[in-house]
């Protein structure tokens, strides 16, 4: 947990250009990130990049990645949301194509506009893709959905020097995970998202609910590949373990039969005997 405290603080920062003296403390503002999970976020009203309403409250009832850019950055945010993209379908392929939406939200409330979002979006991709959203709001509520997520910033010369931050909201709309850097490992995005699609009911005892079990259980990240995929020794591994205790208890109870069905074989003063 140590080395990941570290990887995730020296990750922390998108910097501004050489020569600017940054007033964001890294320790700070991780802090800072870490003390919004957990911490409920408000049904804002947005503007997506077609100049339409988007209420956060209808995005409600799946888990939601919040990635946080400006769209004039010419560094940093095109490299995060690049990589998300790769990230994002990797991630659909690991727990479910529509068990997540994701939102761009640009935080320059005077920059971001509808037009700006939608340039953005069609350079990198995101644009028309399937339960991607991008959009911004006016700067009140801008700065009540940053802080709710922990998210830190400042203007600086050029653009903002900001946290390099990706938010996990659960289905509620509740802060669960915070992911930093502008090309984080897949499985830092994909486990917690395993844990909100399918944990979520890997505690009941439904008979409904036994795939999303073996779905949690089962699906392994493999270095190899640098994917996700479905192992299936785990599901024989779960298959054969309980046949064996099934099988076990089949032969206990059946010496336990025959042993009983001697006793009764024997004369009652003799199995008395035995018995003592």
């Amino acid at each position: 947990m140590g080395i990941l405290k570290v990887l995730g603080v020296a990750a922390l920062l998108a910097l501004p250009a050489p020569g600017e003296a940054s007033t964001l403390d890294a320790q700070i503002a991780y802090r800072q990130s870490q003390a919004a999970i957990g911490r409920m976020t408000g049904d804002h009203l947005l503007v997506d990049h077609r100049g339409r309403p988007l209420s956060l409250a209808s995005l409600r009832g799946k888990p939601l990645v919040v990635s946080l850019v400006f769209t004039s950055c010419a560094t940093i945010c095109p490299i995060t949301t690049d990589h998300l993209r790769g990230q994002i379908l990797a991630a659909r392929r690991a727990v479910g194509h529509d068990a997540f939406n994701i939102l761009t939200f640009g935080f320059d409330a005077r920059g971001d506009t509808p037009a700006q979002l939608a340039a953005f979006a069609n350079a990198h991709q995101i644009a028309g893709v399937e339960g991607w959203y991008v959009a911004s709001a006016n700067a009140a509520t801008t700065a009540a959905f940053l802080s709710e997520l922990g998210f830190a910033f400042r203007a600086a010369a050029g653009g903002f020097e900001h946290v390099t931050q990706t938010t996990i909201l659960d289905a509620g709309g509740k802060v669960y995970r915070q992911v930093y850097g502008d090309a984080f490992p897949l499985p830092v995005l994909v486990e917690p998202l395993k844990e909100l699609v399918f944990g979520r009911r890997t505690r009941s005892a439904a008979p409904a609910d036994l795939w999303d079990r073996i779905n949690f259980l089962c699906t392994v990240y493999d270095p190899r590949t640098g994917a996700y995929r479905f192992d299936y020794g785990i599901f024989f591994g779960i298959f054969v373990g309980g046949l064996s205790l099934i099988v076990t208890a089949i032969v206990i109870f059946r010496l336990w039969m025959q042993r009983r069905r001697a006793l009764r074989a024997l004369p009652h003063g003799a199995a008395r005997r035995g018995a003592s």
